[in-house]
């Protein structure tokens, strides 16, 4: 009877691709996953609001200390895009990108996210955890990705305006050249059909973008995540702290390779054709 009992209270856990369900407003899903990246966003709001009011004009404490970061980032920024007014206009997109992917990648790290959760199922009983890594979440790392995409055409737009950014992937003024110019150049009648299949080239180019930067945020931490998972089965002392470690440079390494990434993403869409 006890034999029985304990296998119908035993429920089991696999670190599946997917969020989880955890419950549902009307037909939207919230997702564990969902609910840690609003636990982000509630962070970084209350730090920063918390921050500002203690900004003062002659800065002291912590505030030196983040005019310092601040400053070294706009500097890094300027080596990628060579104009401190495109840095000054890219990087609050690309610090905020950093900033919440940072906060999402360590938040998969801390005691209880991943462990602490709920039983469901009759028969074959599974836990489901309450949070789990937003970035562990290849919906939460798609979505990023196609903002920092939208938002370099966005910029591009902004910066060269629309029809300049449009022939970059349809290219109409390479066709309506041709006829102006064909007379005194032959070879345009060639060389401008392959300038508007280059642009064709561009648009898969940016698909690859998105399928680029959210592939590689979500495998590096969700590879990190089944890692620690399965270190602490092994041994739930000691062995997992060299890991732990890892993933929380791997955390910070990746959320600068995707910011940095957008930035370099922001500083080409904001260059005309001919650079």
């Amino acid at each position: 009877m006890s034999e029985t009992t304990s296998q119908t209270t035993e429920a089991s856990h696999e670190s599946t691709l997917y969020a989880e369900p955890i419950f549902h407003v009307g037909n939207f899903t919230i997702t564990n996953s969902l609910l840690t990246s609003w636990v982000a966003v509630v962070i970084l709001i209350v730090f920063f609001i918390a921050l500002g009011k203690k900004i003062k004009k002659v800065p002291r404490g912590i505030q030196n200390i983040f005019e310092i970061i601040l400053e070294e980032a706009l500097s890094l920024a300027d080596s990628i895009t060579g104009n401190r007014k495109k840095s000054e206009k890219f990087l609050p997109i690309a610090l905020t990108l950093f900033l919440f992917i940072l906060i999402n990648n360590w938040l998969g790290l801390i005691p209880g996210v991943g462990t602490i959760g709920f039983i469901e199922g009759e028969t074959h009983k599974i836990f489901v955890p309450l949070l789990r890594g937003g970035t562990a979440d290849l919906n939460t790392t798609l979505a990023l990705a196609l903002f920092a995409v939208v938002a370099s055409h966005v910029m591009g737009v902004i910066t060269i305006g629309l029809w300049k950014h449009f022939n970059k992937f349809i290219n109409l003024k390479a066709f309506i050249e041709i006829p102006k110019k064909i007379s005194s150049d032959v070879s345009i009648a060639l060389i401008n059909p392959i300038k508007a299949f280059v642009g064709i080239i561009e648009i898969i180019g940016e698909i690859a973008k998105v399928a680029s930067l959210s592939f590689r945020l979500f495998g590096n931490i969700f590879a990190g995540e089944v890692l620690l998972a399965s270190t602490m089965a092994l041994f739930a002392f000691i062995l997992p702290l060299p890991f732990m470690f890892l993933e929380i440079i791997v955390g910070l390494i990746q959320s600068l390779i995707f910011a940095m990434l957008t930035l370099v993403f922001m500083t080409i869409a904001s260059q005309s054709e001919e650079h």
